[in-house]
């Protein structure tokens, strides 16, 4: 059966990494594994820096891609002894597709620039790693997941033809007989050959959608962590790890924004009976958390998710018309133009209060369509969901906060707090 395995950026982040991740795969040589990585450390941010600078017109644009080739080339020393192996040849040639669009003009669609350049991260990191992999012996076949993963022209958000996409994906059944197939997260293919992503952290939907169409034994995404655990670790010092989770609780936790998850990775695995495992990369023969349609659920400590950089916004229209269904009907559609997604609402007969993730660009589009309400917004926010709590936990999390907005339900509390 086929296991499949993502990498992610942590995991790979330096040549001692790469070894680990060599390490853990030596002891799946007699399986069919799918590997699927992310970009280098933090080589995604970077990217998007080099992006903003291009599109900007700024002076540093070459200072920035010089840093990332250098970050890149010294993860390339640390790893090969042989100055002929071909991965020198594959990065820099990734490298010269970034170099052509800064030679030309910025495309006036900034998300359409985003994707062509920061796509080239996770293409790098997966040239070195299959690299490595076939240079101590594991042999491995790279493949470019933009002949796979089929999406329309949507950047930065490419939506994926399911259908189009597992066709490609089955084909790659025979391959994995015979080798380990490494390819990249994160990115897809439109039917004009441009590149898209599927939004941040989208690896692990990546991971998903193989492992659904190849009707995989498992996946297993390898994290920094020991399993999903009940809080980030940065912010809390009494967290606790889950060893199992249901499917359905997996996707209340993703949806509320458990980073450790990417909110559409769950669905394709539930559709197909697939169990996913959140397993240490550094502690390989750890068990982790694992994660399928079991019912059984620890309730007995509860799931804290903390989401920085919140915008609160509150309308009304000038008339001091009511919210009706028309009006929540309008807004909604243009929440959706605007591409923004609702963290929490809360309506009263004269207005509406949202919060969202902070996009400037998506923001002020957001404020354009709604120019004919009288909008009031804070940015700078936070945003704490507590999953499974006690009245003791709400007082003790949100202590000595002030709270813009709360909301409470049989299982769930909400909190915006400056």
């Amino acid at each position: 059966m086929i296991k499949i395995f993502k990498f992610g950026g942590a995991s790979v982040k330096d040549a001692e990494g790469v070894k680990t991740l060599a390490t853990i795969l030596s002891h799946y040589k007699s399986d069919e594994v799918l590997i699927v990585v992310s970009a280098m450390g933090k080589t995604t941010n970077s990217l998007e820096k080099l992006v903003e600078s291009y599109v900007n017109k700024a002076g540093n644009v070459q200072q920035i891609f010089g840093e990332i080739k250098q970050y890149h080339e010294e993860i390339i020393s640390g790893l090969f002894t042989d100055q002929n192996n071909p991965v020198y040849d594959d990065v820099a040639n990734a490298f010269i597709e970034i170099d052509w669009m800064l030679e030309d003009e910025p495309h006036t669609d900034y998300d359409f620039n985003y994707d062509q350049i920061v796509s080239i991260g996770e293409l790098v990191s997966s040239r070195i790693v299959g690299a490595y992999l076939n240079s101590i012996g594991l042999k491995t076949k790279w493949i470019d997941a933009r002949g796979f993963i089929q999406t329309d022209n949507r950047y930065r958000e490419g939506r994926i033809d399911i259908s189009k996409t597992c066709s490609s994906i089955q084909n790659l059944l025979e391959v994995l007989a015979h080798q380990f197939v490494i390819t990249q997260g994160f990115i897809g293919g439109t039917s004009e050959n441009f590149t898209t992503t599927l939004g941040r952290e989208g690896s692990d939907y990546t991971a998903a959608i193989f492992a659904s169409c190849l009707n995989a034994e498992s996946l297993t995404i390898w994290k920094d962590v020991p399993g999903v655990l009940n809080a980030d670790p940065k912010l809390f010092s009494d967290t606790k790890i889950y060893n199992h989770i249901p499917y359905v609780e997996a996707l209340e936790m993703s949806y509320y924004g458990a980073s450790v998850i990417h909110p559409k990775t769950i669905k394709p695995l539930q559709n197909a009976g697939i169990p996913l495992f959140v397993r240490p990369f550094l502690q390989p023969g750890e068990s982790g958390t694992r994660i399928d349609g079991e019912p059984d659920f620890d309730k007995s400590f509860p799931a804290i998710i903390v989401k920085k950089e919140q915008v609160l916004l509150s309308l009304r229209l000038e008339d001091l018309s009511f919210i009706d269904e028309a009006v929540l009907s309008n807004i909604f559609n243009t929440l959706s133009l605007a591409d923004i997604k609702i963290n929490m609402m809360q309506v009263s007969a004269l207005s509406l209060s949202i919060c969202t993730d902070y996009n400037e660009p998506k923001f002020k589009r957001l404020l354009k369509g709604l120019s004919g309400y009288k909008v009031k917004y804070n940015t700078g926010l936070e945003l704490i969901t507590i999953r499974h709590y006690i009245r003791s936990d709400i007082e003790r999390i949100i202590a000595q906060r002030i709270v813009l907005l709360e909301q409470l339900s049989r299982n769930t509390a909400q909190f915006v707090l400056k």
